[in-house]
């Protein structure tokens, strides 16, 4: 009997703490949910900054899957206030750096090949020379 009373006592205490936690986030502006996405998104985090280190050279596709789910990181850690995470600000500025140049990568890689198809291709044939 008495079993079951500490576990009732222990449950209850659980249930406070809980409600506690929850209202200090919402009191924080942070919603449950947001929470829960940071709280993702920061195991990601963990994974990026290492894949970020390891990859110089990422192959399309990787550049691809790394700019999306750098893309959800960054989404999740806007929702949440930046001192929350500041011990985090060293990981998430060099997943940013990685994310920035791969964009501006693909970006130059895809302005390149938008001017060669709009250059016009002279046969050498048709060069004219007057002497």
């Amino acid at each position: 009997m008495t079993v079951l009373a500490i576990i009732f006592i222990l449950l209850i205490f659980i249930v406070i703490l809980v409600a506690m936690a929850v209202t200090q986030m919402q009191m924080a502006g942070i919603k449950v949910k947001d929470f829960m996405s940071f709280i993702r998104a920061n195991d990601s985090l963990d994974k990026l900054a290492v894949f970020a280190k390891k990859y110089d050279k990422m192959s399309p596709q990787e550049q691809v899957i790394y700019l999306a789910e750098a893309e959800k990181m960054f989404d999740a850690f806007d929702k949440i206030p930046e001192s929350v995470w500041e011990e985090e600000h060293d990981k998430y500025e060099e997943v940013l750096e990685k994310y920035k140049d791969i964009k501006i990568m693909r970006w130059n890689e895809a302005r390149e090949y938008e001017l060669s198809k709009n250059v016009k291709k002279i046969n050498p044939k048709e060069i004219k020379i007057d002497i």
